[in-house]
């Protein structure tokens, strides 16, 4: 506090670490918005931005970004089996960090719904039941056939609910009773019998990013959480579930270990599960993942001040969101820390993380138009908290 009471406005040196607004403006696009927005009332401020995000969609625009890396290209299928062209960060002999690419120095970032993603999927293309995750699979091998030491994938944004039963096939696991290319339906998995692995499937290390800690199965699960948002129906949430809790049997039985109540497992529609078990994956926080990457710790020990935001700042943020997970990083270190969000809770818990908190929302405005003027809001917020200082 004391330092930023004898500081001049030009020696002042800012952090801006925020996620994205979902459907309004990426993370790098917040995070400039409110640059510009400092800038005019601190012109001479040092200000540097670190876009962020916590396992969700932007994990790898934000880790490819920091390291520098470069975006491949390969062949996979969409949540309906359609050919698509997916993308993948890839990062080339960058020095390996405490906790991450300790197996080697070529790093793959995906996310998994660049495959099976509800942005693939129009409104009346919803299928739960029968929405694959596929296409995550075919990423995976083809990272690994290029010589990934290391793997991390975002869990977020999915069209799915498979627990990673598409994936798996992708990868060579053939499931009881299955042609070779037979479109299957998650349902189907209630009548499971065995599995039987690949022989010769070998993959690197993989790190699921994840911004939930649901597990598989239960009231606080994949299906009942997040099914109804993906468009299942009562009738279809009770198969769903039943599939998956035979799905996590039949891994039990034959493999010996059990993921289901695992924190996470049950993110993206149960991929979490499928990449544990499966793929021999490691489940982490989505915002430790990133921050770590980008080694956000180091680049706040120098500032003064850190300026963080998301779309909406409500208990959930409290969960692994991005504004806590800055937040916590820089109480840490001993900095003041703001928020500048699309809206916020009157809840005290989530604010009293924050030296302050600024929203775009404004009285009598639809969402809509608070979306489409997100940048001009940004701006005026980080004026108004420029002047505060």
């Amino acid at each position: 506090m004391s330092r930023l009471c004898d500081m001049t406005k030009e020696e002042m040196r800012i952090l801006i670490a925020p996620d994205k607004f979902k459907g309004a403006l990426n993370a790098r696009e917040v995070a400039e918005s409110i640059a510009a927005g400092l800038r005019e009332v601190l012109p001479a401020a040092e200000i540097d931005i670190a876009p962020m995000a916590d396992g969700g969609e932007g994990t790898a625009e934000a880790i490819c970004d920091a390291l520098g890396g470069s975006w491949l290209k390969c062949e996979a299928h969409d949540p309906l089996g359609r050919e698509i062209e997916a993308h993948y960060a890839w990062i080339d002999d960058h020095p390996p960090s405490p906790r991450l690419r300790r197996d080697g120095r070529k790093l793959a970032v995906m996310e998994m719904s660049e495959a099976a993603g509800m942005r693939r999927l129009r409104p009346n293309e919803f299928d739960v039941d029968l929405a694959s995750t596929y296409g995550v699979g075919e990423m995976i091998l083809d990272a690994a056939r290029r010589g990934a030491q290391q793997i991390i994938i975002g869990l977020g944004g999915s069209a799915t609910n498979d627990g990673g039963f598409g994936m798996a096939r992708a990868l060579g696991f053939r499931f009881e009773q299955e042609q070779e290319h037979e479109r299957r339906r998650v349902s189907d998995l209630i009548t499971l019998g065995r599995i039987e692995k690949p022989r010769d499937l070998k993959l690197p290390k993989i790190v699921a990013a994840v911004d939930v800690r649901n597990p598989l199965l239960g009231v606080n699960g994949a299906t009942q959480v997040f099914g109804p948002q993906k468009g299942a129906t009562p009738n279809q949430i009770d198969k769903l579930e039943r599939a998956l809790t035979r799905l996590a049997d039949v891994v039990a039985e034959q493999f010996g270990f059990d993921y289901r109540d695992k924190p996470g497992a049950g993110a993206a529609g149960g991929i979490g599960f499928g990449l544990m078990s499966f793929c021999g994956a490691t489940i982490r926080p989505g915002f430790d993942v990133v921050a770590e990457s980008i080694g956000l710790e180091a680049t706040m020990k120098d500032v003064d001040l850190v300026i963080t935001g998301e779309g909406s700042l409500d208990r959930q943020t409290l969960e692994g969101k991005t504004p806590a997970g800055v937040a916590r990083c820089a109480r840490k270190l001993g900095k003041r820390v703001y928020a500048i969000v699309g809206r916020a809770t009157d809840e005290a818990e989530p604010r009293k993380l924050f030296d302050g908190v600024y929203q775009n929302a404004r009285p009598g405005m639809s969402d809509e138009q608070n979306m489409k003027r997100a940048a001009e809001f940004l701006r005026e917020n980080a004026r108004e908290l420029a002047n505060s200082l």
